[in-house]
């Protein structure tokens, strides 16, 4: 859809756009999703069971740092269900594609709201495709090489008696890590829907600090959720979010500034 003929555009040509840049889209999905599925094996061994080694960088730091050195998670991983891995793989391809494919995801998303926006409102929030992205790598980043390993390393060596041996299905180790990782991504685009609330006027900056004891309760939760219950992970978890609030606070902030200087023009 064109700028030009965006708001023109009959229902049905919406509808036909928003189904062309689905597909797109999945397209750009699967294409990763497949490159994944071929290399499984390399994938699984070096990005995802290594989480369980001392030797990952997490783990390395905090033994040079604060002379927390770790042991190597004591698991065995297996696969009880005849489906089990091969329906583990598929989601490990799609979700894995999802992510790596967000980029081009979110264009296609944003191509498809901008020409219904204003000028101004278009150039206001010029950048947003990049802007998005790497907050999103961000906290795809954070949550692999930090939140993904300490949860493992905590829930994989938790044991309620010593009699009890860790077993653990292929799909619930990666489930865990994948939606850890997913889901930590998401959290750090915190800012962004800080920027859509404050454009839209739902919230002010004034607001935000009002409330900001709130919302640092509200991450200490969220934390808590997508974290495994011991208080250090939390912590660790809870500051680069209680940052990126803070950023949003000064998002606000420049938002209403703008505003006042255009309605004394």
């Amino acid at each position: 859809m064109s700028e030009e003929n965006g708001n023109n555009m009959p229902f049905l040509g919406h509808l036909e756009e928003l189904r062309w840049r689905l597909v797109k889209s999945v397209i750009a999905i699967l294409i990763v999703a497949i490159a994944i599925f071929y290399f499984t094996e390399w994938i699984t061994n070096n990005i995802f069971l290594t989480l369980t080694q001392p030797e990952f960088p997490i783990f390395r730091f905090f033994c040079w740092a604060f002379n927390i050195c770790s042991e190597p998670v004591d698991i065995d991983l297996q696969s009880i269900e005849l489906t089990g891995q091969f329906s583990t793989n598929l989601m490990m391809a799609l979700i894995g594609g999802l992510i790596v494919a967000f980029p081009f995801v979110f264009f296609q998303i944003w191509g498809f709201i901008k020409p219904g926006l204003k000028k101004k409102e278009v150039k206001s929030v010029r950048g947003i495709v990049g802007f998005v992205s790497v907050l999103f790598f961000f906290g795809v980043t954070f949550g692999y090489f930090v939140v993904a390993p300490l949860s493992v390393q905590f829930l994989g060596n938790w044991k309620m008696a010593e009699s009890i041996t860790n077993d653990i299905a292929i799909n619930s180790f990666l489930r865990t890590i994948i939606s850890t990782v997913f889901f930590t991504g998401l959290l750090f685009l915190l800012p962004v829907v800080i920027m859509i609330f404050s454009r839209l006027g739902v919230v002010s900056s004034a607001y935000l600090k009002k409330y900001r004891k709130h919302a640092f309760v509200a991450v200490l939760i969220i934390s808590a959720i997508i974290t495994p219950p011991d208080l250090f992970t939390q912590i660790v978890v809870s500051i680069p979010i209680l940052l990126l609030y803070e950023f949003g606070v000064l998002i606000a902030k420049r938002i209403e500034k703008k505003r006042y200087k255009e309605s004394l023009v």
